[in-house]
């Protein structure tokens, strides 16, 4: 007789992992199915793509790099004097290994202190057996009452481009380098390009930036994205928008990018090429088309607005999903899940969930952006406090960038805050909440922020939207 679950979770991701921790603290027999591996191949690795190749690993590698470039160009401003810095790549990247290893631990940890059980192999939908839904793994069949399919998303491959992680290369292998490449150069701008491009061209790599788009981070709020743009191209990226990739040919060593812009044809040989124009949702392997469930021309799940798919008690959640490909939206997707099955009422506002790029300076937003507003014909006011001026930020020599809020022209009601400059991805928190709960600008104007602090700017943000900032 095959083993029988109440929930099986078929990806052990940021939304995976959490909903079998949910749904086992509700009291469900749950299990967990995953097939990821460790960098060395040779065991099993919970924690998806965020934890092992993602979120997690480009975070220390961000770290390091700011150390050192603050080291060469910070330091001596604060009378610290510490000689030629050298930088220790493999040392770099073992650090980072150790965060991950020590972090995919600690899950297994949670799955033991939970009750979780965990198979490691690719989950297969076989069909029904009566009320329960079998589920092949790696040649044996499970069945479980209700199935949450959290099955990530995969990088975007570039047409008639191969990636070898050598050469050429994907998240992965941007991870991994060894050495700082001289000559770098990133397809796409997207968050994964300019994290990844900021590490190395802070190592020292000459970073070139192949984008296709016209426009510069069209995600964000245009005023952001425009500071970007200054601000990264001063540090050194050189950033090339509206570009045709016409060949990409990998020489073992280099790759060269053939290329136009604006009809100019134009031609750049890299020691590394990254290539990081987005994620497209994983369903290979979920035999999807044989049990009927339905999946969008984009690739995505179908899901209703509670993560309900088309088949009885199967639910979808996270990048494969529609909503923005970010592990806290998967995560907290995963917790109402496992709610909704035992018959709680949670919610998930996917108008409220914060956005970072973990760049220097920061970014981070929510909410609606100034040009989104416009488009809608919705009557805002704006109000904007820049970091220059706040004592926090002039102390930590990161003084660049802004705090900008949208209200309601006539309920005050906060519509979108857009933050680029220091500490963005912590003070968004205090945005995220003021607008889950409602808030206006008045209510963030009226409340108490301690001096010194970063926090500073969203108050006096807040207070411009009445035309009463005090100190901008």
């Amino acid at each position: 007789m095959s083993q029988q679950f109440d929930v099986a979770v078929i990806g052990g991701g940021p939304g995976g992992y959490v909903a079998a921790i949910r749904a086992a603290q509700l009291g469900f027999k749950t299990v967990c199915i995953d097939k990821g591996v460790n960098k060395a191949g040779d065991a099993p690795a919970l924690g998806g793509t965020c934890l092992n190749v993602g979120c997690i690993p480009s975070k220390a590698l961000l770290q390091s790099s700011e150390h050192f470039h603050a080291a060469q160009h910070d330091f001596a401003e604060h009378g610290i004097t510490v000689g030629t810095p050298k930088m220790d790549v493999a040392k770099m990247i073992a650090r980072k290994d150790a965060i991950v290893t020590k972090l995919t631990g600690g899950i297994a940890f949670l799955f033991k202190k939970n009750k979780v059980e965990s198979i490691h192999g690719e989950g297969s939908l076989k069909g029904k057996n009566g009320d329960l839904w079998q589920i092949e793994v790696s040649g044996n069949v499970i069945e479980a009452k209700s199935v949450i399919i959290a099955t990530g998303s995969n990088p975007r491959p570039l047409p008639n481009v191969a990636v070898d992680n050598k050469t050429v290369l994907d998240n992965v292998g941007a991870l991994n380098l060894l050495d700082v490449p001289k000559k770098l150069g990133l397809i796409g701008s997207g968050v994964i390009g300019l994290e990844m491009g900021s590490v190395w061209n802070r190592l020292g790599s000459s970073v070139t930036v192949l984008e296709a788009l016209p426009q510069f981070m069209p995600m964000a709020d245009g005023q952001v994205a425009k500071e970007a743009l200054k601000t990264f191209t001063a540090q050194g990226l050189d950033i090339q928008l509206g570009v045709k990739i016409e060949a990409v040919e990998n020489k073992g060593k280099s790759v060269t990018v053939k290329y136009s812009v604006n009809g100019e044809n134009k031609s750049e040989t890299f020691d590394k090429l990254i290539v990081a124009i987005g994620r497209v949702p994983n369903t290979q392997g979920l035999n999807a088309d044989a049990v009927g469930l339905k999946i969008n021309e984009r690739g995505f799940i179908e899901v209703d607005d509670e993560c309900r798919t088309n088949l009885p008690n199967v639910w979808a959640i996270g990048d494969v999903v529609r909503g923005p490909m970010l592990a806290h939206k998967a995560s907290e997707e995963g917790v109402a899940v496992a709610e909704r099955i035992a018959g709680q009422k949670p919610h998930v506002n996917l108008g409220v969930i914060p956005a970072v790029v973990y760049t220097t300076p920061e970014m981070a937003w929510v909410g609606k952006t100034e040009e989104q507003l416009k488009e809608a014909g919705v009557a805002y006011r704006k109000g904007q406090s820049g970091f220059a001026a706040n004592g926090r930020a002039l102390g930590m020599g990161q003084a660049s960038g802004f705090v900008k809020m949208l209200v309601d022209d006539k309920t005050d009601r906060i519509l979108g805050v857009h933050i680029i400059g220091p500490m963005a991805s912590e003070l968004i928190s205090e945005a995220v909440v003021a607008m889950e709960f409602s808030a206006s600008g008045e209510d963030i104007a009226r409340i108490i922020h301690a001096h010194p602090t970063l926090s500073e700017a969203i108050h006096e943000a807040a207070l411009a939207c009445d035309k009463r900032a005090l100190h901008g």
